[in-house]
């Protein structure tokens, strides 16, 4: 039988419910809609979060639209709950999960495709893709962190760089690239971050970047080879385009270019130093190294604005709008 029947007075079989933002087909943002759902299923390697915030990222947009439907190689049903990302608190585990007890404080990362994202009031993930919040971290940047920070990580060790190289971060005031630059500036390596506005440009600067681009104001080309006369050691790309195209060629052709899948348009016209298309690791192995730069450092997930559950189709549309660093759903 289901984990989650009770039996009410009478024999009658009930499901536990929970409140939920919904799709019932893919589309635009009128389609979301709030209700009640029944409470997922925990398995015996599963962690039940309750979602207190939830992470809405541009790929939610595209995942809302139906741009992920079959890709992952699983079938699309619905009602569909959206959200990749969550911070909250253990509600129940497993048998076989001895990591996390009830009441932790934990965040994790999903994929909705299979068994329902985190804009609901309960979230079931694997154990693997859970990890305790660092004390010092508030919840409400948890919750929006994990795919980003992990990507973020995943394409400097790839890069492989030792301390005083130089690094661009491309899109250096979004989700992945404010992370980077200081995950980057926490292995010693001189990064010059690639901004969007002026107060894009301000966050990289605070956040310990050794020399900030406005993207939409300058010549980003020319302000990479005055950083780096001898060519850039490195490149992360975290937003695609004409201008980011143009200033890898800074890059030296010895250098390596790190560009996460997903981050579009990729290039036409291929730069000189190699480029590496790759997915962020999200395994424990990931977490526990996140975690422990988290603690050893001053690292902060930058919350640009936090939207009421009830209030997600104006947070989907903000998507649509200029904002620096995350945008937050506040679930519980």
């Amino acid at each position: 039988m289901d984990s989650r029947v009770e039996r009410a007075a009478g024999g009658t079989i009930v499901v536990p419910q929970m409140n939920a933002v919904v799709l019932d087909r893919f589309g635009g943002v009128d389609e979301l809609s709030s209700r009640r759902v029944p409470l997922p299923e925990v398995g015996d390697d599963d962690v039940l979060i309750r979602v207190e915030f939830a992470g809405v990222a541009s790929w939610d947009a595209f995942e809302r639209e139906g741009g992920y439907d079959g890709v992952f190689g699983v079938a699309s049903t619905f009602p569909y709950v959206l959200g990749w990302d969550a911070a909250g608190t253990v509600a129940a585990v497993g048998r076989d999960v001895t990591r996390f007890d009830v009441g932790d404080r934990v965040y994790a990362s999903t994929m909705p495709v299979k068994r329902g994202g985190f804009y609901a009031e309960y979230g079931v993930v694997e154990a693997e893709f859970v990890a305790h919040v660092p004390d010092r971290l508030p919840t409400e940047q948890a919750g929006v962190m994990p795919w980003d920070a992990l990507t973020a990580l995943s394409g400097l060790d790839l890069l492989g760089l030792r301390p005083d190289e130089t690094l661009m971060v491309f899109g250096a005031s979004g989700g992945v690239g404010h992370m980077a630059v200081q995950l980057a500036r926490y292995s010693g390596l001189r990064v010059l971050a690639v901004a969007s506005g002026d107060d894009g440009v301000a966050l990289a600067r605070r956040l310990g970047a050794d020399d900030v681009v406005n993207g939409r104001k300058e010549d980003v080309l020319a302000a990479a080879l005055e950083f780096a006369p001898g060519g850039l050691d490195a490149a992360l790309v975290t937003a695609g385009g004409e201008t980011a195209e143009r200033s890898l060629r800074a890059v030296k052709k010895s250098g390596r270019i790190a560009w996460p899948n997903g981050v579009m348009p990729v290039p036409v016209t291929p730069p000189g130093a190699q480029v590496s298309y790759y997915d962020g690791d999200v395994s424990r192995a990931g977490t526990d190294r996140l975690n422990a730069i988290i603690e050893a450092s001053s690292f902060e997930v930058h919350v640009a604005r936090t939207f009421p559950f009830e209030r997600v189709k104006e947070a989907h549309r903000t998507l649509s709008d200029h904002y620096v660093g995350k945008l937050a759903l506040e679930v519980g």
